[in-house]
C-alpha cells in the first residue's frame, strides 16, 4: 500500500511525518497542496471522510486573518473555501488505501503501519 502525503513543503508538522514514514519503511508520495494537487477532486473526497471540523484549521493564520463573512462562507460551503484558500486545510492530510487521516500523531502512524501489513 502506498501512502500519499498531502501538504505543505514548509510545514513542520508535514515534514515530520514524512520522516516518521520514512523511517517507519512505508512507501509514500508527498503532494504539495498549492502546487501539485487537485484540490477540486480532494476536498470533496476528504470532507466526505473526515468532515469539516476536522479537515478546517480554525487555528491557522489563514483562518485568523479572514473576515467574518469569509468564515461564515468556511462554514456554510467548506469545499470552496478549502479549494480557493488550500493554506486553510489542516496538515498533513494523509491517503492510506480509502483511509483519510488529518494531521500528525503516534497514533496516526500506528493507522499507517497496522493498514500497511
Amino acid at each position: 500500500m502506498r501512502v500519499t502525503i498531502y501538504g505543505l513543503k514548509n510545514c513542520d508538522t508535514c515534514r515530520k511525518a514524512v520522516k516518521d514514514v520514512e523511517a517507519a519503511g512505508l512507501s509514500h508520495q508527498f503532494v504539495d497542496i498549492r502546487a501539485e494537487a487537485d484540490n477540486a477532486v480532494q476536498v470533496p473526497k476528504w470532507l466526505d471522510a473526515v468532515g469539516s471540523k476536522a479537515l478546517v484549521n480554525t487555528r491557522s493564520t489563514t483562518w485568523r486573518n479572514m473576515s467574518d463573512e469569509e468564515r461564515s462562507m468556511a462554514e456554510t460551503d467548506p469545499a470552496g473555501a478549502l479549494i480557493s484558500s488550500p493554506t486553510l486545510i489542516k496538515r498533513p492530510v494523509i491517503e492510506a488505501g480509502q483511509d483519510v487521516h488529518v494531521g500528525w500523531s503516534a497514533s496516526t502512524l500506528d493507522a499507517l503501519k497496522i493498514a500497511a501489513e
